[in-house]
Order: C-alpha cells, then sequence, then structure tokens
C-alpha cells in the first residue's frame, strides 16, 4: 500500500503542472473529469453498495443516507464539477493595485495554496467537490475519507485521475490516502513543508482533533447548531414551512437547524402547531417524527422530551429538535451567544427593528432573515460546491468557494526606484 508520505510527495511534485496551465485547459480538465464520472458511475455505484453493506446496522438511518449515492446524486457531483468550471478562474485576479509616488506599482495577487489537504467522514461527494475546487484555485489535493465510504471515494478518486488524464494534465492533482487509521489523519495534520492547508470536514470531534494537533495551517469548519428564532411578529405559517425545512429536509448536514427558540407572545399558538407539524403529521405520513426536546416553559405548552442539560449544546444530525421559549430578541441573542457553534442562525419576523437587530448581533458565519438554514451552502450561495463551512474569523468564513482557497502575493514594478 503506498504510503501518506508518498502521496504528499506525489502531490508535491504534480502541483508545478498547474502553474503552467491555462484557465482554458483546467476547465477542460474539470470537463474531463466530471465526464469520468458519469462514465464510471456503474463502478462508483458498485463501490458505495460494498460501503452500504459494510455499514447498515453500525450506523443511524440518517448517516447511511450520508453515504449514499444514486445515479442521481452522481449526476448532480458531475454537475458540481461543470459549475466549477464555469466559475471565473481566481488565480491571478489582481485583489488591489496602488501607485505609490516614488513610482512603484504595487498589486496583491491571488495565487494557490500548494498542496491541500482535506480530512473528511462518510459523505462521498465531498470527493469530487474538494478535488473540482481544488484543480480550479491550481492547487493540489490530498483527500482522507472516513473508512465507511472508502470504497466509494477511492472509486470516485479513480474516475477524476481519468479524467485529469485524458485531459493531459497529472493524476497526481487528486489523491486519496489509502490508510484510514487515525496514523494518517495525524500525519496530514504534522506534515510541514508538505501540506499548505488543512481543511477537517466532519464532525466536531474530527474539527476539534485537528486544530489542537495541527502543525501545519487549518480552517476550522463547522459543527452547526443552527438556531431558528421565532419572533413576536413572525408570521407563523412562514416560520412552520422555515422549520420544516430546515430541520427535515437533510438532518444530516451541519445547516440542519438543532435549536428553535420562540418568543412567548407567540408560544401558546405556535408550539401546538408545530408539534403537529414534525411530529403527528410525519408519524401519519409514515415519515420519522421529529423528537421535540422542550425547556420547562414549552412542556408546560405541548408534551415532548424534557430537555437535558446538554440538548441545547448538541448537533444531534438527526430528526431531534431543542425548543426553548424566550421573552425578547435580546434574550434569543443571549441565547446563541452562549449556545451557537457561529454556523447559521435564523430570525422569523415582520419586525424590521428586530430582525435588524439580530442580525447585527448574532455573531455567526452565516444569519438569515425569513429563510432557512439549510441555503449555507456553496452552490447555493453561488460558489459552484464547496470545500466546506468555515467557522472561523482568519482568512475564509462561511462557505469556502475557489476564492477563499487562494492566498495572495504582493507584486511590485519598479523601473530602478531604490530605497
Amino acid at each position: 500500500m503506498i504510503t501518506t508520505h508518498d502521496i504528499l510527495l506525489s502531490a508535491r511534485e504534480a502541483r508545478p503542472a498547474l502553474q503552467r496551465t491555462s484557465t482554458e485547459e483546467k476547465n477542460a480538465a474539470l470537463l474531463a473529469m466530471a465526464d469520468a464520472l458519469e462514465r464510471n458511475a456503474a463502478a462508483i455505484l458498485a463501490a458505495n453498495a460494498q460501503d452500504m453493506e459494510a455499514a447498515r446496522g453500525h450506523v443511524s438511518e440518517v448517516m447511511l443516507d450520508r453515504l449514499a449515492l444514486t445515479e442521481g446524486r452522481i449526476a448532480g457531483m458531475a454537475e458540481g464539477v461543470r459549475q466549477v468550471a464555469a466559475l471565473p478562474d481566481p488565480v491571478g485576479q489582481v485583489l488591489r493595485e496602488v501607485k505609490r509616488p516614488n513610482g512603484l506599482v504595487i498589486r496583491r495577487v491571488a495565487v494557490p495554496m500548494g498542496v491541500i489537504a482535506i480530512i473528511y467522514e462518510s459523505r462521498p461527494n465531498v470527493t469530487s467537490d474538494a478535488a473540482a475546487l481544488a484543480v480550479k484555485a491550481g492547487s493540489a489535493c490530498v483527500l482522507r475519507g472516513g473508512k465507511e465510504a472508502f470504497r466509494s471515494a477511492n472509486a470516485i478518486v479513480a474516475a477524476l485521475k481519468e479524467g485529469l488524464t485524458a485531459a493531459g494534465l497529472p493524476a497526481d492533482l487528486v489523491n486519496l490516502v489509502q490508510d484510514t487509521s487515525r496514523e494518517s489523519a495525524r500525519e496530514l495534520m504534522t506534515a510541514t513543508g508538505l501540506v499548505d492547508l488543512l481543511i477537517p470536514r466532519g464532525g466536531a470531534g474530527l474539527i476539534r482533533s485537528c486544530v489542537e494537533n495541527a502543525t501545519v495551517p487549518c480552517v476550522e469548519t463547522g459543527t452547526g447548531i443552527c438556531h431558528v428564532y421565532v419572533d413576536a411578529e413572525a408570521d407563523l405559517d412562514v416560520a412552520l414551512n422555515i422549520i420544516n425545512n430546515a430541520k427535515t429536509s437533510r438532518p444530516s448536514v451541519c445547516n440542519a437547524e438543532e435549536v428553535c427558540l420562540v418568543h412567548s407572545a407567540v408560544a401558546e399558538r405556535f408550539l401546538p402547531r408545530l408539534r403537529k407539524l414534525l411530529t403527528d403529521d410525519r408519524a401519519a405520513a409514515g415519515l420519522v417524527p421529529v423528537e421535540l426536546r422542550l425547556d420547562q416553559r414549552a412542556a408546560a405548552i405541548i408534551p415532548g422530551t424534557l430537555a437535558g442539560e446538554a440538548d441545547f449544546d448538541t448537533e444531534f444530525l438527526d430528526y431531534i429538535l431543542a425548543v426553548k421559549v424566550v421573552d425578547s430578541v435580546e434574550e434569543a441573542i443571549a441565547h446563541i451567544a452562549a449556545h451557537s457553534t457561529h454556523h447559521s442562525d435564523a430570525i422569523v419576523t415582520d419586525d424590521e427593528a428586530a430582525a435588524g437587530q439580530f442580525l447585527a448581533l448574532v455573531d455567526s458565519a452565516a444569519v438569515y432573515w425569513n429563510a432557512s438554514t439549510r441555503f449555507t451552502d456553496g452552490g447555493e450561495f453561488g460558489l459552484g460546491c464547496e470545500m466546506g463551512i468555515s467557522t472561523q474569523k482568519l482568512h475564509p468564513r462561511g462557505p469556502m468557494g475557489l476564492e477563499e482557497l487562494c492566498t495572495y502575493k504582493y507584486v511590485i514594478t519598479g523601473s530602478g526606484q531604490v530605497r
């Protein structure tokens, strides 16, 4: 088995080829990669079936959905790669230009990172998303997926390499670490001189491990304890529709709602409708009902599970929603400040002043007024696909697209000036 160190060396050696590649050539390579995904769909689905069989009985149905591939999802992955090809090339963009009194022209120019390592868990589509973004942004990538999705990721990377080769670029611009043990993750975290940027994409444990142990530059991506606050002046029909989408459309993703805050002025009218929609109606329709974990005030209005101490600090990634009654927008903002992971938080209200206060004071990467948190996504933000959602403040924040995968350098033009 090829070692992680050898893979890193191969990526470093392949990367200069991209520096000599035009935007048109990169786009052609991406289109070839997308075609290869669709051409190899049968092999990818066969590998995914093996992953699914091995995982069944060991993970929840929600997590199985994260792992599952279909022809439609593979077509979506290919379309995501094509969307990246259609986006403007960030490399070489002049971000700022200043002409100094001495005649020097100083330009800040976007340049590639170099080698980007991505550690992720059980979502196979991350494999093609990350590879496409890295290639378009001028970087080689080293992918380290979870063992649950290894066969799927291996088949996807084989297809992507086929596309790169067909386009005349080195196959080692896209690489998959073959060792799925914790040791390979630690090796990427400490690969000083070989990894220019490390991006963890997964659960809280993975992200914490990378942030605490990495000696290479690392972007903290998002555990998502996302809140929706239903204000006293909310349109309750709009609120129900938003919460239904934010909680149930895909509960296993980081932009799904985990906490619902409800103003006391509307709680007695709203909470029974919320329970009916998320719990009773879903059960009657043969769908998984949402378990409501209620604070004392909410539990006095509707039946449900009494919330425990940790429930307002948990990314459930499941059909579970913590519910709390608050007395003001200020209390909602304070609760979010105390419990948020600074990912995505929303207010539902027709009160412009309350919305303005919420949007200004909630310190998250994405804040919403009358819209679902599920929109925090590279594709929905017009970035093509994304590398992850950054919840930190230095360098990128929010969905990480092409621009966020570049750094910059200063290019200075003179005519003989000396200091």
